[in-house]
């Protein structure tokens, strides 16, 4: 499968749980949309991921991406310790100048 670079980096750092490598994946006003909540900017960013990871030790497996343009959805199978898992979700990307500018998570 071909992600963009940016999209294979957060793999990476979503599967080694590393926050910052995560959100350095993003743009500085970046916006995140997950589990009914908002969280914007890089730092802010950081924190949800590293709480999610402390929370649910989440990996992606990619399964299949759809780019067209700057956007981009990513299907994946995440599996954690949460009910359910693992799960198959859809990660919305805005992706501008290599960096992501917004994130939607979908099931």
């Amino acid at each position: 499968m071909n992600l963009p670079k940016v999209i294979s980096a957060l793999v990476k750092a979503q599967n080694e749980f590393d926050s910052t490598a995560y959100a350095n994946c993003f743009a500085e006003t970046a916006i995140v949309h997950d589990e009914g909540k908002v969280h914007t900017g890089r730092t802010e960013i950081e924190h949800w991921i590293a709480e999610s990871n402390e929370k649910y030790r989440s990996t992606m497996k990619p399964l299949g991406f759809q780019e067209n343009g700057t956007s981009g959805i990513l299907s994946a199978e995440v599996s954690g310790t949460f009910p359910g898992s693992p799960l198959t979700l859809k990660f919305h990307f805005n992706i501008v100048d290599g960096f992501i500018q917004s994130l939607k998570v979908t099931d």
